[in-house]
């Protein structure tokens, strides 16, 4: 894991912006180009820019310049100025995003906890992105209650009883296919976990997002696994849910054999998807 996640780094350029006490920092691979503006990623909770480790190199391929997040409060990001919730991301994340692009406006796409995120913050800065893309985002209300339940394992004692746990959740929430626990997925959550600062949040467990998009001008688009453990047998009132919230919705894609965590364990399937809705 740590050679792939250092010949990806060692491929960027690394910025900082203001956050709170310190900095934010940003992770830019390729050249802008006229025509195509920047795709910003926004990693899930607990997570980083290496939520995205599989579909960088792609995206840059196809032309684009790529912009991935550690959000506030996570990797190596400060935590926001005051909340510990996405509510709380909005201002330095607006503050971030004008200064790295000067006012233009970017391909926002934002995974898990990243797309509830985005959708508040183009709820109150609408002129930040061209388009939107949500993948497996949370908080639209359409489920009549939790779906999952995740173990806790911080205050287990030793290694291998917290690594049992970081799989049973990996199996829980993020990931359809068991085959792919171990190894590189589970390396990069336990890694992602320990830089957690964030972890009271609770407005993924409500309706904020459907309750924002209104407010979102740009185009939407939505990219989930068809098995994402948020939704379970009610993803398919996720499209209604959509067509009622956004007023520019442009569609659903649902990923086959795919759980939450669909640009990692569908990497090839996702990867097609998100490149069509980026040319829409």
């Amino acid at each position: 894991m740590t050679g792939l996640i250092e010949r990806l780094r060692a491929l960027a350029t690394r910025r900082e912006t203001p956050c709170g006490a310190g900095t934010m920092v940003w992770h830019v691979w390729g050249e802008s180009r006229p025509g195509l503006p920047p795709v910003v990623l926004f990693h899930g909770g607990s997570g980083s820019w290496t939520h995205w480790l599989r579909n960088i190199q792609p995206l840059v391929a196809a032309g684009r310049q790529v912009i991935a997040a550690d959000l506030p409060g996570f990797g190596d990001s400060a935590p926001p100025p005051s909340g510990g919730d996405a509510d709380a991301l909005v201002r330095p994340l607006a503050d971030g995003l004008n200064v790295l692009l000067g006012g233009e406006p970017c391909d926002l796409v934002g995974f898990s906890f990243g797309g509830l995120t985005a959708g508040l913050l183009l709820a109150e800065h609408p002129a930040l992105a061209r388009r939107l893309v949500l993948v497996g985002a949370p908080a639209m209300g359409v489920t009549p209650d939790r779906q999952f339940e995740l173990k806790a394992w911080r205050h287990l004692p030793s290694a291998a009883e917290q690594e049992a746990v970081h799989r049973f959740n990996l199996a829980a929430l993020m990931l359809n296919d068991a085959s792919l626990i171990d190894g590189l997925a589970l390396e990069l959550h336990i890694a992602n976990l320990m830089r957690d600062r964030m972890p009271r949040r609770r407005l993924a467990h409500t309706d904020i997002l459907a309750r924002s998009l209104p407010r979102v001008r740009c185009p939407v688009f939505a990219i989930y696994g068809a098995h994402d453990a948020l939704y379970k047998a009610w993803i398919h009132q996720l499209e209604d849910a959509f067509e009622a919230a956004a007023p520019d919705f442009r569609g659903l894609v649902l990923i086959p054999e795919a759980g939450h965590w669909v640009p990692f364990e569908r990497p090839e399937a996702f990867d097609d998807a998100l490149l069509t809705v980026l040319t829409a």
